[in-house]
């Protein structure tokens, strides 16, 4: 009967190498392998050829909800300074009902390059959420044991 089913969204752990604080969202696990069109002068097709090129993949957005004297978030981002930076392989697990990772995105040489704060309202009734995009040099994606 699991595998009827598709995976909820809902159940994941992210190992940022900071304290374990749980996100409330993840966005930006997309890789595109760019497209390289080519056409030889001489050939009788009157149209380009296209081959794979390089990969390339999106920034990464880490939410997770704002707590008193938590500041890991800011420390890494003040290790960014021109040439030298912070670099952490994190690790993004879909979880299943035991806990056990079923889906891992690995994320390689990973640095912050946007912080941001939460927003504040005065007739709010919401959790404070900040959020933290990074960029990174490589994901990969496990599905299955």
């Amino acid at each position: 009967m699991a595998a009827t089913y598709p995976l909820v969204k809902f159940h994941f752990l992210v190992d940022w190498g900071g304290t374990n604080v749980g996100f409330t969202e993840v966005s930006g696990l997309d890789i595109e392998t760019e497209l390289i069109e080519y056409r030889q002068g001489a050939s009788p097709e009157y149209s380009k050829i296209k081959m794979p090129g390089m990969q390339k993949y999106s920034n990464i957005t880490l939410k997770r909800g704002t707590f008193l004297a938590d500041n890991e978030y800011y420390a890494w981002w003040n290790t960014v300074k021109l040439n030298t930076i912070e670099r952490r392989d994190i690790t993004i697990s879909l979880l299943n009902e035991e806990h056990a990772p079923v889906v891992v995105w690995k994320v390689k040489n990973a640095f912050p390059i946007k912080v941001q704060s939460t927003d504040l309202k005065g007739d709010a009734n919401e959790v404070a959420i900040e959020s933290m995009e990074i960029a990174h040099e490589g994901l990969t994606i496990q599905n299955g044991s």
